[in-house]
């Protein structure tokens, strides 16, 4: 039997959760919910989407049984605790909350209700990470010792018609692209045991490029650039730095030096991409490597979630990891504050990756 999958937000990132959605056999979406009413009735038209209405029509509907938190940062938690109480799993937009103690609770809400929580990034359970994630596994590289991670660009008020929420708390690049570098970085090295970082504010008004609003100002209400020093419990190394302040686009590096080689990976901010390998040698020359594993888009981790609520097995964009992943934000944020190095308590360890076989468009249920 397939699973209802309802969604609550009708932003700018719904339309590419959508457009997989309705596709894949083992889920149906018969209903859209937005605090914006109109919003989730032009969504549910341009694809099909039987019922629409506001966040209580989702949450009240008897075919639903993941929640697709799809809202702001600010809103996340309200809308999971909310779809939690109401009997509902719930797979969540990163970040999973504004803070760890709140993530914390909702994890704890979940275990006892026994609802699964899940939360993006889904990427990385893409062909690109989880291919270079089987080389690390089978020694491709020799033993991996660090990590190196970059994110630059102008800010996305070049773009958002609507931005300020992106440079509100919980967001800036930090919470709002730091999960897809950071996640892979812990899918690569394990989890985090301590953070350093270093954060200023390059702009403190911004202006909307794009859309109606074009040429309105905002304040910018946190940090937005930010440069880290990540310690392993494994003992290994990375440095990450996130930033919106950068006229040059910079927005898929990620290096990881193993004894062996270096592999580049593909944007964790999407499904596929390029994975280079350098090994050493006296001639060195970057090898692509072949992908292996799907590349459709956001949207696997639902429905792995799905597939893993019908089977009984853990599903693998996991709360814990969202959980752990947040802490280390929060821990960087505070360390920028204290100029102090800050450990991170919980211990969330890496998924099993998807098998290359696996077929988002096969019917299993």
């Amino acid at each position: 039997m397939t699973v209802g999958v309802g969604i609550i937000g009708a932003g700018s990132i719904c339309p590419a959760y959508l457009e997989n959605l309705v596709r894949f056999p083992d889920l149906t979406v018969p209903v859209i919910g937005d605090i914006r009413p109109t919003a989730a009735a032009a969504l549910a038209a341009e694809f099909t989407i039987p019922e629409s209405g506001g966040p209580g029509a989702v949450l009240s509907h008897p075919d639903v049984e993941i929640v697709l938190n799809l809202t702001t940062p600010a809103a996340h938690a309200e809308i999971t605790a909310a779809a939690l109480d109401a009997g509902k799993h719930v797979y969540s937009e990163k970040p999973i909350a504004l803070d760890p103690r709140t993530s914390a609770e909702l994890l704890a809400t979940a275990e006892r209700a026994g609802l699964r929580l899940g939360c993006a990034p889904d990427t990385v359970l893409g062909a690109g990470i989880r291919t270079a994630l089987d080389l690390i596994q089978d020694g491709s590289i020799g033993i991996p010792l660090s990590g190196l991670s970059l994110f630059q660009s102008p800010g996305p008020e070049c773009w958002h018609p609507n931005p300020e929420f992106l440079f509100q708390e919980g967001a800036g690049p930090l919470f709002d692209m730091g999960p897809y570098f950071l996640t892979t970085l812990v899918h690569v090295f394990g989890p985090v045991a301590t953070v350093a970082a270093t954060a200023s504010v390059g702009r403190p008004v911004r202006t909307v490029g794009s859309g109606p609003r074009a040429g309105t100002t905002f304040d910018v209400d946190t940090a937005t650039h930010i440069s880290m020093l990540i310690q392993f419990l494994s003992g290994q190394h990375a440095q990450a730095t996130f930033s919106f302040d950068s006229p040059l686009f910079r927005t898929d590096f990620v290096e990881i030096t193993g004894t062996d080689a270096t592999l580049a990976l593909p944007d964790p901010n999407r499904f596929g991409g390029e994975l280079l390998r350098l090994g050493r040698s006296d001639t060195p020359r970057w090898e692509t490597i072949p992908l292996a594993g799907a590349s459709v888009g956001r949207g696997i981790g639902v429905l792995d979630m799905a597939r893993a609520i019908r089977a009984g097995e853990p599903h693998r964009a996991s709360a814990d990891i969202a959980h752990h992943v947040l802490e280390t934000m929060s821990a960087a944020a505070e360390s920028a504050r204290t100029t102090s190095f800050v450990d991170v308590t919980s211990k969330a360890e890496p998924t099993v990756p998807l098998p290359a076989e696996w077929d988002p468009f096969a019917r299993t249920l």
